[in-house]
């Protein structure tokens, strides 16, 4: 330890060392907070999923909305029954 370059090698190797070391650890801690927010949207898309079952489950027949008043529509435009009726 008395000659001077060994000296400041050894200084520099143990300082890439900690740098190395603070880089690994800073990776680990990306990866361990993406694999939780993985797991976290899929816990909540997993409930989404169970509301909107439910949800459709709900209407039985598949006609969400059931208005006497409205009539019949048709998300084209479609004919008018009145005019079929006509010819």
């Amino acid at each position: 330890m008395s000659d001077p370059s060994t000296y400041w090698l050894n200084v520099t190797n143990i300082a890439l060392g900690l740098i190395t070391l603070i880089c690994c650890i800073a990776v680990g801690i990306g990866i361990i907070q993406e694999l939780a927010a993985k797991r976290k949207k899929s816990a909540s898309l997993s409930k989404l999923d169970h509301e909107v079952t439910d949800l459709v489950a709900s209407f039985g027949d598949g006609h969400a909305f059931h208005l006497p008043t409205l009539g019949v529509t048709m998300a084209d435009g479609g004919e008018e029954l009145k005019n079929k009726e006509e010819r």
